[in-house]
């Protein structure tokens, strides 16, 4: 019998899911024993006509990183969906829009201005890409930007999402043991639409520091201080979004120092991630003065990036006005 089919893409992201995968080490075998490859752009030669030419739900299992920024990315979210049984949104940037997410507070055109106008770019001719342009061989074509990027399941249904920015490499082994126990009938698949690769409750819980009252005073940036080592970061006045992040990356960033900055995305049950955040960090802080909280919140520096780093895109926001009307 042959082999169940597998495949990968990357759209809007930076690459370090497929990192990820292959940061599971010898893991990576299984895959292979376990699936026909057929299609992986970063690890293999695969051309669109290849997919195109399977029979529609051929391919068992496709994990989808990135988001969905440009008439490219939705085609072939479109045309991955129609060929495979289970399509997994896979890291933050398909689940929730993640760092290229952020652009939706920019109409287009700022967007590419500060890409070929600014210091850090040789352009003296002022050019600018064209989505189309006639060559001797024929009529060259290049993706076209939306005014929004957008996470995958705004584009096309899913039917599992695994976060984090990128996924653990445990989780990811996990997940693939979970596949091919299913395939050998040791196992079920969770209810579609299932978290998987992650835990449900949050990064706080997950979190070895000690928690008492928290009474902030002052939010403070981490490396203008020397926080105590074993003590909650946030009970510190450091912003750390670990009260409304979901677990299972086992609280790498506290236990290291660092604050958390959100990437396994919404708690289980969190409707809008910024909106529980702004609630958390409000019920922590030490008074009732209104001018005195304000004061306190002003030491938040970047807000936006704050509560809204992975998640703009996936967020009941999803984009600034601005964003939403640079679609001509």
């Amino acid at each position: 019998m042959s082999k169940p089919k597998f495949a990968m893409y990357w759209a809007a992201s930076c690459g370090g899911c497929e990192i990820a995968v292959l940061n599971i080490h010898e893991k990576i075998l299984d895959v292979d024993a376990n699936f026909d490859v057929v299609f992986w752009p970063v690890a293999m030669d695969a051309k669109y006509k290849d997919v195109e030419a399977m029979e529609d739900g051929s391919i068992l299992l496709t994990l989808f990183n990135g988001g969905i920024r440009n008439d490219e990315n939705e085609h072939v979210a479109k045309l991955l969906r129609r060929k495979s049984q289970i399509l997994v949104a896979f890291g933050s940037c398909a689940n929730e829009g993640c760092i290229p997410g952020l652009a939706n507070f920019s109409p287009i055109k700022e967007i590419v201005d500060t890409a070929f106008s600014t210091v850090s770019t040789d352009n003296p001719d002022n050019l600018r890409p064209m989505t189309s342009y006639d060559m001797p061989e024929g009529k060259l074509h290049i993706p076209t930007l939306y005014p929004v990027l957008k996470t995958l399941d705004q584009v096309v249904d899913v039917d599992y999402y695994m976060p984090g920015c990128p996924p653990e490499s445990h989780q990811i082994a996990a997940v693939i043991d979970l596949v091919i126990q299913v395939l050998q009938g040791k196992a079920e698949l969770p209810p579609k639409g299932s978290t998987i690769g992650a835990g449900n409750s949050t990064v706080c819980d997950e979190c070895t520091r000690k928690r008492n009252e928290k009474t902030i005073k002052e939010f403070k940036r981490i490396q203008l201080i020397h926080p105590d080592p074993e003590l909650c970061l946030l009970e510190q006045g450091i912003p750390c979004n670990g009260p409304a992040t979901r677990s299972g990356c086992n609280s790498r960033c506290p236990t290291a120092g660092a604050q958390c900055i959100g990437c396994y995305g919404p708690a289980e049950g969190v409707v809008d991630y910024g909106a529980r955040l702004v609630s958390a960090f409000g019920s922590a802080i030490g008074s009732d003065d209104p001018q005195e909280i304000d004061k306190i919140l002003d030491g938040l520096v970047d807000p936006a990036g704050q509560f809204y780093r992975f998640n703009l895109a996936g967020s009941l926001l999803r984009a600034a006005k601005p964003a939403w009307n640079s679609g001509d």
